[in-house]
């Protein structure tokens, strides 16, 4: 019995033997035809080298684009006013407020229908506007100084005021361009303040290939000073050589500063049927002596009169002005239209 349990006991410990002799030979493995095969070696493969990225470029620069320079503003002057020893301020007034209403206007204002709407504001008839011509250029922003206004002459019921300006125009390109106009504006006496009847534009002509060589030295005197019609009307070649040639012997004593010549002067002596020298280029006109208005009365009358004899001197046979000169050939005269210039005539 203890002989079988012996038995018993090495059979099972060699069945396990057995066992695991098979587990170890099923690791090694077999072939079909019972010869043994190697297992395969677990061997370390070479890394595999990942494919190269190309190089990141360096960054694009970016350029912003420059901001448009907003336009150069145009002048915005002060509107002109009467100064003391006017005669009828309001008279001058009105007109001026007439000619700024109708050849100045901010971007977005040009065209017919907004200027009949300022005029109108003004208490004026619209239709004044239609009489505006080269007032009113064709730009979309126009700024305009009023150099001086004097009489073209001054009635009991009437007048007529020379309104001379300087102008500024935006182009379409954003540039500004510089000019002027002087206006010969029309009133009639009403209540409470005079109406505007008529509006006459001056229109100088184109200007001559050459100027001639008085009108040269004229342009180029700085003791000449010129409003832009003046200007062109002395390059147009329409000016007797008489009107240079005074103004440059003036310039000798005196500093004058130009207000009409001939475009934008009535075509008659004002009131009457008389033909003014100013049409015909054989006058011009001074409203400033040496820096001092004519019209000022702390001008001393002296410096006046002073002025007025040597206009008569240079060749002059009509010099009006504020000042009652005595002298034979009745060449010097006065009255309310001359109280704020000196007119100075020729008669070739």
């Amino acid at each position: 019995m203890t002989s079988g349990d012996g038995y018993r006991g090495r059979g099972r410990r060699g069945v396990l033997r057995a066992g695991a002799a098979a587990v170890l030979l099923g690791a090694v493995g077999c072939s079909s035809g019972g010869k043994p095969v190697a297992a395969p070696t677990s061997s370390t493969a070479a890394p595999t080298t990942p494919p190269t990225a190309p190089p990141t470029p360096p960054p694009t620069p970016t350029t912003t684009a420059a901001p448009t320079p907003a336009p150069a503003p145009l002048p915005n002057p002060p509107l002109w006013q009467p100064g003391p020893g006017e005669i009828q301020p309001d008279v001058k007034r009105r007109a001026v407020e007439l000619v700024a209403a109708l050849g100045a206007w901010p971007p977005g204002g040009q065209g017919a229908e907004p200027a009949r709407a300022r005029v109108a504001a003004l208490g004026l008839a619209p239709g004044l506007a239609d009489q505006a011509g080269r007032l009113a250029p064709p730009a979309a922003e126009v700024s305009l100084e009023v150099v001086d206004a004097q009489y073209g002459g001054i009635l009991a019921d009437s007048a007529s005021v020379l309104v001379v300006c300087r102008q500024w125009t935006r182009q379409s390109d954003g540039s500004v361009a510089a000019g002027g106009i002087t206006v010969d504006v029309r009133l009639s006496r009403a209540e409470p303040r005079w109406n505007v009847t008529e509006l006459h534009p001056g229109d100088p002509g184109p200007a001559a290939a050459s100027p001639a060589p008085a009108v040269a030295k004229v342009l180029a005197e700085p003791r000449i000073e010129l409003p832009p019609e003046a200007v062109a009307d002395l390059r147009s070649g329409t000016v007797h050589d008489t009107v240079p040639t005074a103004m440059l012997r003036l310039a000798g004593p005196y500093t004058l500063s130009v207000s009409v010549v001939r475009s934008g002067h009535p075509l008659d002596v004002f009131g009457t049927t008389r033909p003014s020298d100013h049409p015909l280029g054989r006058a011009f006109d001074v409203w400033r002596i040496d820096g001092r208005a004519v019209v000022d009365p702390a001008t001393p009358r002296q410096l006046i009169e002073s002025f007025m004899r040597d206009a008569a001197a240079a060749g002059s046979y009509n010099v009006g002005g504020p000042v009652a000169i005595a002298g034979s050939g009745n060449r010097f005269f006065t009255d309310d239209t001359h109280h704020d210039h000196v007119h100075i005539g020729f008669n070739s």
